[in-house]
C-alpha cells in the first residue's frame, strides 16, 4: 500500500528538444519525411514478398518479418515524437507511457533475435549450400520466427512491468522524445540497483550475445566467400551479407550504448541521439539496404510494376 500511495504521478511530460525550440521545428519536418519514407519502404517490401511466390523462401520471409517489426516500431515511436516536436511540452498518460515502453521493448527485442536468425540463415546458405534445404527447412524457419516474436513479448512484459512497479513521486518530466526505459527509470523514487543489474544482464543476453554470434558467423561466411571460385558468386554473397552487417552494426551498437547502463553518465541530448540512431535510422535504412542491393527484390518490384501497368485501362 505504501508504494501505491507514493505513485502519485498520473501523467508524464515529454520534453523532447525543448531547450532548442528553433531546432524542434526543423527536426519535425525531417522526422516527418523519414517516417513516411520508412513506412513506404517497409510496406513495399511486405507487399512484394507477399505477392511474389518466388520470394517465399526463408531469406525473404525473414526480411518480410523484419519489415513488419520496423513498421510497427516506427508507428509506436514516430507519431508521439512528432507531437512532442510540434509543441514545447507534451503530456502522456501513465498508461500510454507504459504501453509505448512495452511495444518499444517488444519490437526492439524481436528485432534483436530476428537479426540473429537472419545471420544464421545466411551462414547456412553460404557455408553449407548443399545441406541448406535440410538445415533451414520450413519447421526450423517457423521455430526461429516464433522464438523471435515470443522472446520479444517476454522481454517487454518483464522489463516494462518491473519499471512501472517503482513509485514515481517526484518530477514527472521525462527529458526524452518518448517513453524509453532509461529516462523513465531516472524518475523512480526507489532503489533501482537490482533492476540495473537485470538490465545489464538482460542487455548482455539479448543484445550482446546475438551480436557476437552474428559477428562470428560472418567471419565464417567471409572465409567461405573467399573460397568461392566464381568472382560473380563472391560479389553476390558479399553484397548480401554486407547489407545485413551494416544494419546489424547500427542497430546493436546504439542499442548497447542505450541499455547496457540505464543510468549512465551520458548527457540527455547524447541519449536522445543514440535512441534516434536505432529507432529512426534502422527502420529507414533496412528497406533501402535490402532492396537496393538485392537483384531479386528489384526484379520482383519491376515485375509487379509491369503487371500493374498492364492492368491499367487505356
Amino acid at each position: 500500500m505504501k508504494r501505491q500511495n507514493q505513485s502519485s504521478v498520473a501523467e508524464f511530460i515529454l520534453l523532447g528538444f525543448s531547450n532548442f525550440p528553433e531546432l524542434q521545428e526543423q527536426l519535425f519536418g525531417v522526422f516527418l519525411v523519414v517516417y513516411l519514407v520508412t513506412l513506404l519502404g517497409n510496406v513495399i517490401i511486405i507487399v512484394i514478398i507477399s505477392l511474389e511466390r518466388s520470394l517465399h523462401v526463408p531469406m525473404y520471409l525473414f526480411l518480410q518479418n523484419l519489415s513488419v517489426v520496423d513498421v510497427s516500431f516506427s508507428a509506436v515511436i514516430m507519431p508521439e515524437m512528432l507531437v512532442v516536436l510540434s509543441t514545447e511540452k507534451t503530456s502522456i498518460s501513465f498508461i500510454s507511457c507504459f504501453a509505448q515502453m512495452y511495444f518499444i521493448l517488444f519490437f526492439g527485442g524481436t528485432e534483436c533475435f530476428l537479426l540473429g536468425a537472419m545471420a544464421y540463415d545466411r551462414f547456412a546458405a553460404i557455408c553449407h549450400p548443399l545441406n541448406y534445404p535440410m538445415i533451414m527447412n520450413k519447421r526450423v524457419f517457423m521455430k526461429l520466427i516464433m522464438f523471435s516474436w515470443v522472446s520479444g513479448i517476454m522481454v517487454a512484459t518483464v522489463q516494462t512491468s518491473w519499471v512501472f512497479s517503482f513509485p514515481f513521486c517526484g518530477s514527472n518530466e521525462i527529458n526524452h522524445l518518448f517513453c524509453e526505459t532509461p529516462p523513465v527509470l531516472e524518475l523512480a523514487c526507489a532503489d533501482t540497483f537490482l533492476f540495473e543489474i537485470y538490465a545489464f544482464t538482460g542487455t548482455i543476453l539479448i543484445v550482446m550475445v546475438p551480436f557476437v554470434l552474428i559477428l562470428l558467423s560472418y567471419i565464417r561466411i567471409l572465409f567461405a566467400i573467399l573460397k568461392m571460385p566464381s568472382a560473380t558468386g563472391r560479389q553476390k554473397a558479399f553484397s548480401t551479407c554486407a547489407s545485413h552487417l551494416t544494419s546489424v552494426t547500427l542497430f546493436y551498437g546504439t542499442a548497447n550504448m542505450t541499455y547496457l547502463q540505464p543510468k549512465s553518465g551520458y548527457s540527455p541530448e547524447t541519449k536522445k541521439l543514440m535512441s534516434l540512431s536505432y529507432s529512426l535510422l534502422t527502420p529507414l535504412l533496412n528497406p533501402l539496404i535490402y532492396s537496393l542491393r538485392n537483384s531479386e527484390m528489384k526484379k520482383a518490384l519491376m515485375k509487379l510494376w509491369l503487371r500493374k501497368v498492364d492492368l491499367l485501362p487505356f
